[in-house]
């Protein structure tokens, strides 16, 4: 079977299914503008780069970053089109609806079956836009959210499916499109990320924690507003004060993955640090570190922090969940989908920082207390995110597409 993957990223989302169909003798071809990641049996085609409209641009003018997704579709259909002369059609596409790049696919192979990925359609209402109640919320940003969606509903209109990772996810798309898209997670890989109290993790410092240490970790790809950062630190200083032997470890980067940057030119981290300074004996900021030592983290830490704007759900918590960490989460609704209050975690109000530094002091002081809601987490991530099986139902999909004879196909569910 000829698979072709379409991802601006890199493998991004595919990296689990990409490596299955190959291991299985599928012949895997990934469209890309950037590589994240190589894997064994996938060819690396990229489409020529189309810089992104300066963040000016984009404020002026509601069409920029629509043309941006144009210009990136017709790059990912010109090499398309091209591998089609080469080598004929594939016999199925997997690729990301945002940024553009599944536009005009079904114009260069209009009889190939296609499955988008379909992780995350904007609005101005009931998710991250609006979510801090200090976000002004004009014409303007509405005109530019629902432009941003026109690459996703022109993508939409043409393919015959799609995928999206959680039903708080699929929940943002229109009603009408809801039917086509079914729900299934990338998967969690619950044999690499299990318990295991048996090894310590060296800190920057050079002192070792170890499983049963008092040690709260937070991790995002950047120490942001979108996952918490500002409560988290709040927080800590709270849970400091009153812990003589509380050690925090914040992983991520500098930088910003979402919402908007600072207009004063500092990072995010630093600008609320200044804020609220926090022990450099026992807060510690590695940066954004190998996988290997933030799975040790999680399987080291007494209390997990993952809080998050009602937006994309992060691997992070599900991997955290799956090594047996307590996640003390916010009651947003893609956090809520996963974590039962007092049965697999504990949930506090993503804006009260307070109520999160009352939940990790009671948890540091009786930490067996809670080793119930560690099982459930784990069993949670075995029971609905466990590898094995999102591989099943996603291959599942890819059959019921390849078998159909119609162009829209229902796979909600």
């Amino acid at each position: 079977m000829k698979v072709l993957l379409i991802h601006r990223r890199g493998v991004g989302q595919f990296e689990h299914l990409a490596a299955n169909l190959a291991a299985g003798g599928s012949e895997v071809t990934l469209i890309t503008e950037s590589v994240d990641r190589r894997l064994p049996g996938v060819r690396i085609v990229r489409h020529r780069s189309e810089p992104p409209p300066r963040p000016g641009v984009v404020q002026s003018s509601p069409l920029a970053t629509t043309e941006h997704h144009t210009r990136i579709g017709l790059r990912v259909a010109e090499t398309l089109e091209a591998l089609v002369r080469a080598e004929g059609p594939p016999d199925i596409i997997l690729g990301h609806t945002g940024w553009g790049s599944m536009m005009f696919v079904k114009d260069v192979v209009p009889n190939t079956p296609a499955l988008g990925y379909c992780e995350f359609f904007y609005s101005a209402e009931g998710a991250d836009v609006g979510f801090d109640p200090a976000d002004i919320i004009d014409i303007d940003v509405r005109q530019r959210l629902r432009l941003r969606n026109a690459a996703q509903l022109v993508t939409l209109d043409a393919i015959e499916a799609g995928i999206s990772p959680t039903g708080w996810q699929r929940s943002r798309y229109p009603e009408s499109l809801q039917r086509r898209i079914a729900v299934c997670h990338d998967g969690i890989d619950v044999r690499r990320f299990r318990p295991d109290a048996g090894r310590g993790l060296a800190l920057p410092d050079g002192r070792v924690i170890q499983a049963g240490d008092p040690v709260v970790t937070f991790a995002a790809r950047d120490l942001e507003p979108y996952r918490g950062f500002p409560q988290a630190v709040k927080a800590a200083a709270r849970v400091l004060e009153r812990n003589k032997d509380a050690i925090f470890v914040f992983v991520g980067g500098d930088s910003n993955s979402y919402g908007a940057s600072r207009r004063d030119g500092k990072s995010w981290k630093d600008a609320i640090l200044e804020e609220t300074p926090l022990d450099p004996s026992r807060v510690f900021f590695p940066g954004q570190v190998p996988h290997e030592t933030l799975t040790r983290l999680f399987q080291i830490s007494t209390a997990h922090i993952y809080l998050t704007y009602p937006f994309v759900l992060s691997w992070s918590v599900l991997e955290a969940m799956a090594c047996g960490a307590l996640v003390i989460g916010s009651a947003t609704p893609p956090v809520q989908e996963v974590i039962r209050h007092g049965q697999n975690g504990l949930l506090v109000p993503f804006f009260e920082p307070d109520a999160l530094a009352e939940t990790v002091l009671d948890v540091l002081a009786r930490p067996q207390a809670f080793a119930d809601m560690r099982r459930s987490a784990r069993q949670t991530i075995i029971e609905r995110y466990a590898l094995d099986k999102c591989l099943t139902r996603q291959r599942s999909l890819m059959a019921q597409l390849l078998g159909a004879s119609t162009r829209s196909v229902a796979v909600a569910g």
